[in-house]
């Protein structure tokens, strides 16, 4: 079942890749959107990369205010892919090469995040500027490479180590984005093969569920000691 959701999910982020409807897939993507996306916006310039970039679809919303956009992954899932590698060691980079870079959703399939840390450092320039997310809450996923989730202390200590200072910490989401994900995973992906029920289905969602859900977090401040995850804006000492 939880294979068969995954193979589900990949098929609708390849046919909503350049869609702005992929933030109603659910609250937790919805809370991606309203939070993450725009601190990158606000913040991130210059000679930017993304870092476990995927299918590259958070490129079509920050090309036009940067100068440069590279992208990394150990397993590229699009065309276009500048460097193919592990984040762990990006030995093909040289060092302070970004004025800023992204890691979206990466560090909790990374098995030593500490060292994908250090090497970020490593290729951002002298103050660079570096927006990281992770889970705090989620089902399992991507398995077997599914090894870590995060608290805002732990990632307070891994930043620091990693010789960053955290600019902006802040929740995303909270118990009721969780548990309203996991229904919108089933409606969303079970559906995604039915034309016309599928757009119907999804409409639904969005306006039943997903935003409901984010907003009902927001109302009750679930997101302060549940948080669905975490978005992070550090400056590279």
């Amino acid at each position: 079942m939880k294979h068969q959701l995954s193979k589900k999910r990949k098929k609708f982020n390849k046919k909503s890749l350049t869609s702005n409807l992929r933030k109603y897939y659910s609250s937790v993507s919805y809370s991606q959107f309203k939070i993450t996306l725009p601190i990158i916006k606000e913040h991130l310039r210059g000679k930017l990369i993304d870092v476990g970039c995927g299918d590259l679809y958070y490129k079509q919303f920050i090309v036009n205010t940067i100068e440069l956009y590279d992208s990394i992954d150990y397993m590229p899932k699009a065309e276009g892919v500048t460097y193919k590698g592990d984040i762990q060691n990006m030995h093909m980079i040289a060092d302070a090469q970004y004025d800023s870079a992204i890691c979206l959703e990466v560090l909790e399939h990374v098995p030593n995040p500490k060292k994908a840390l250090y090497e970020i450092a490593r290729i951002l320039k002298k103050g660079g500027l570096l927006v990281v997310s992770v889970p705090h809450l989620s089902r399992l996923h991507e398995m077997p490479h599914d090894y870590y989730r995060y608290t805002k202390f732990g990632l307070n200590h891994l930043f620091n180590k990693a010789g960053f200072d955290i600019v902006i910490i802040k929740e995303r989401g909270g118990v009721f984005s969780f548990l309203a994900h996991q229904i919108s995973s089933v409606l969303v992906t079970s559906t995604i093969n039915i034309p016309i029920i599928a757009q119907i289905v999804y409409l639904l969602n969005a306006i039943f569920i997903a935003i409901p859900a984010y907003y009902t977090d927001l109302l009750f401040r679930t997101q302060k000691r549940l948080p669905a995850g975490y978005t992070v804006l550090a400056r590279k000492r």
